[in-house]
Parts: C-alpha cells; structure tokens; sequence
C-alpha cells in the first residue's frame, strides 16, 4: 500500500468499491519506484489497455543504472537532481546545482579499463577545480548497498 498527501479528487477512482489511484496517477507513482525498464513495461501496458494516461515527461537517464540511482533518490526524498547535465566539459550523470554536488555513476562494463579509471581521475579533478564535490557510486552499491548511498547523499544534501 501506498499513502501520499497529495492526492487530488481528479487522481482517484473507485474500483470495485476501494478507492485507488487513477492510471495516471499511478504512473506518476510508479516512476518514482521502478527501475527504468520496468516503468516502461507499466506505461506500455497501460497504454495498450487503453487506459487514460498522460504524456509523462521522460526522465533523461540513459541506462537501467542512472534509473535505478533516480528511483533510490525519488523514494529517499532527495531533491529532483538534474540528470545529464553539462558541467565544465563534461557531462555528468546527476548535479544538484544548488549543492554544487555531482554524482558519477560506474558500471564495470564501461569504467573498468585502464583508460577509463585514469580518465575518471582526471575528470574528478577537474571538476574539483570548478568547486564541485564529486560522488563515484558503483552498481553493486545502488542495487545491493542503496542504504549506504543514501546515507552519504542526505549528508550532502
């Protein structure tokens, strides 16, 4: 069960004689706690079944990590951060402006090479140089160790 205080008459139904969320609404909901990939699925489903859905805005992750690191900071409550964003000469997985906090994230696949690891380096300096505090969390940290993650986000934000 799901309880949310902002709830609008318009968001709800009746189904079955128990009030539920509206499709749409559900979504919404859904997106804040799904892994991209299975979001996807609900929102094809539902559109299949030609329920009322409404456009939503995609959430500009651009790998099933990124979206798993957005739901995990959607259900702690973290402040929405901006996703891909340019910073300096980069582009970086997640930025809270307002913080001056990045966050990188780094799949075996894609930052286990010795090029890779040195050229994160350098990237982490450079972006310390422009005042901005840089945060490396892996996949096994998101997806088996998300409490850890979000204990050193909320002392950061």
């Amino acid at each position: 069960m799901h309880r949310s205080r902002t709830l609008t008459d318009e968001q709800t139904t009746i189904r079955w004689g128990i009030p539920v969320t509206a499709p749409a609404r559900t979504l919404v909901d859904l997106r804040r706690l799904l892994p991209q990939p299975q979001f996807a699925a609900a929102l094809r489903q539902a559109e299949f079944l030609g329920l009322p859905v409404q456009q939503l805005e995609p959430d500009g992750t651009r790998s099933e990590l990124e979206a798993r690191f957005l739901a995990l900071c959607r259900r702690s409550r973290f402040p929405k951060p901006e996703v891909n964003r340019t910073v300096g000469p980069y582009t970086v997985d997640f930025l809270w402006p307002q913080r001056r906090l990045v966050v990188e994230l780094d799949g075996y696949g894609a930052h286990g090479t010795r090029s890779a690891f040195e050229s994160d380096r350098a990237r982490d300096v450079r972006l310390r140089t422009l005042r901005y505090d840089v945060l490396r969390f892996t996949w096994r940290q998101v997806t088996e160790r998300p409490a850890e993650v979000t204990r050193a986000l909320r002392l950061l934000l």
